[in-house]
């Protein structure tokens, strides 16, 4: 990985900005109405660096954090930037063999958490041979937070140490420890205050669990840097996410598509919001009539487009161009460099679709203790290779095809999953899609649609939706096969599961 330069002691934003502005409100959590300043977000930090030392925890050295949306997780982060450590949030959603498998993996010195997840974590230790200590965030930490003297402890931390290891929701394999080292923070937090033109009377909701990089570093962590607000959400539901951007004057929030359709389907779905100034949607592709409801209701939308291992915060659109080019993320933001290349790594023409190579100081710092994987990632001259597909325009807007895994082949023919479940989207009877390739004896591979009927359209029929779709696509890349369900399977990203969905025995209805 490129060497970058030793960060100096006063990049911590809190230290910043509890002299600046000591009053600001920097953190709210919802659940529990609670309110913080730069300054008592600051004063928490240090009183988390005395309770890390007592636990000897230092430079170099890991916590584990299982918990929910919680203040005390901030807090932890910066008090783990101060001593040096690395702050691992894990995935309660994970089973504990899953999260036996990161642990052992992470060998933290310390576990962090809140005591609904201990059972879990204790089972997911049994057999291993880390042995940490235990701190209850509800039974543990109040009293030794109240006797902790507020110590103000900074160690020179390296632009390429590590402040973050997230471990990726497994949607490619075993899961893999990506290092966010201090340098990606802050270069995202820069170049997404920039590009986004974010500034400190900005308030931003944050409803994604900590263990994804969309909970730290789409606008908590940009935001703290700029001396602005993050409102803390402890999971999702549409009317409540709604009525929290309403209470709290919320001027922007990230969404995901499938809260995007929450948010839809809530009684409080056209709620105004004057200070809302727009919703980021990114984790996948929004489908265009999504967007388009979305837009009809009076919200601003923007589709964005990262990923743990750079940015996240990799392309900006303005409100107006966002309308213009429906499906379009934009143009890089500052400090990235990208390229599109073909399978045999020429760059593409313009309008060919490519995969999207990424460059710039707010990359990873690679997989932890994984130099093989790392070594994958990365091609010639450093780039990312991200294993996504993206077309360009004649003017440098780039426009997200889907996964280059995803992509299948019909009779020789590209299909790209993500266009056509775009094309399904735009049925009145459908909530959500995934697509996915079986195999077929003619073919080589044929599409099957796994449907998630939106509510009120029960009688929609499988008939229906495929004469839908042949108007609007070519032959070959109209799926032979539909699977209602219930619900989609979600990673811990609350990404849609493919691989779980192409693993799936459930009858199918083939269509003629």
């Amino acid at each position: 990985m490129t060497s970058w330069p030793q960060f100096p002691r006063s990049a911590d934003p809190l230290r910043f900005w509890s002299k600046l502005a000591p009053k600001r409100t920097a953190l709210v959590e919802r659940a529990r109405d609670s309110r913080q300043s730069y300054a008592e977000l600051n004063a928490s930090a240090d009183r988390w660096v005395s309770v890390l030392l007592a636990n000897h925890v230092g430079k170099g050295d890991r916590v584990a954090v299982i918990s929910g949306n919680r203040r005390e997780v901030a807090e932890l982060f910066f008090a783990c930037c101060r001593v040096g450590a690395a702050l691992v949030p894990l995935n309660w959603r994970l089973a504990p063999v899953e999260l036996g498998v990161i642990i052992a993996h992470s060998q933290p010195a310390l576990l962090v958490g809140e005591g609904r997840f201990r059972g879990v974590l204790e089972e997911a230790m049994q057999g291993l041979t880390t042995a940490s200590n235990w701190i209850d965030l509800d039974d543990d930490a109040p009293g030794m937070l109240e006797a902790a003297e507020q110590f103000g402890h900074d160690v020179e931390n390296g632009a390429n140490d590590a402040a973050l290891i997230l471990y990726t929701s497994g949607s490619t394999g075993q899961p893999k420890g990506v290092i966010i080292p201090h340098r990606q923070i802050l270069y995202n937090a820069v170049a997404t205050t920039t590009a986004w033109e974010l500034g400190p009377n900005d308030i931003a909701p944050v409803s994604t669990p900590f263990f994804h990089t969309g909970g730290w570093n789409v606008f908590a962590t940009p935001l703290w840097h700029r001396g602005g607000t993050v409102v803390l959400f402890d999971g999702f539901d549409g009317t409540s996410f709604l009525d929290g951007l309403a209470e709290e004057k919320c001027t922007v929030g990230l969404t995901v598509p499938t809260q995007l359709v929450m948010m839809r389907e809530s009684p409080h779905w056209g709620v105004e919001l004057p200070a809302l100034r727009f919703l980021a949607c990114g984790g996948a592709t929004c489908p265009p009539s999504l967007s388009a409801d979305v837009r009809a209701t009076g919200y601003t939308l923007r589709e964005g487009y990262g990923l743990t291992e750079c940015g996240p915060n990799c392309f900006a659109i303005s409100d107006e161009e966002a309308v213009a080019r429906p499906g379009t993320v934009g143009w890089p933001v500052p400090f990235l460099e990208m390229r599109l290349v073909a399978e045999d790594g020429r760059d593409v023409d313009t309008g060919e679709a490519g995969e999207l190579l990424l460059r710039g100081p707010q990359m990873f710092a690679g997989y932890f203790r994984d130099p093989e994987r790392t070594a994958e990632a990365l091609a010639p001259g450093g780039w990312l290779r991200t294993g996504d597909l993206a077309r360009r325009s004649a003017d440098g807007a780039y426009s997200i095809s889907g996964r280059r895994k995803e992509m299948f082949i019909s009779g020789g023919e590209n299909v790209f999953p993500g266009e056509v479940e775009s094309v399904f989207c735009g049925h009145p009877g459908v909530s959500e899609v995934i697509v996915t390739a079986v195999s077929d004896p003619l073919w080589g591979e044929v599409g099957r649609a796994y449907i998630v009927k939106r509510a009120g359209f029960d009688a929609t029929t499988v008939e229906e939706l495929i004469a839908f779709a042949r108007g609007r696509l070519a032959g070959y890349k109209v799926p032979r096969s539909v699977v209602f369900l219930s619900e989609l399977p979600r990673l811990g990203s609350g990404k849609p599961d493919r691989r779980t969905l192409s693993a799936m025995t459930e009858p199918a209805t083939v269509s003629k």
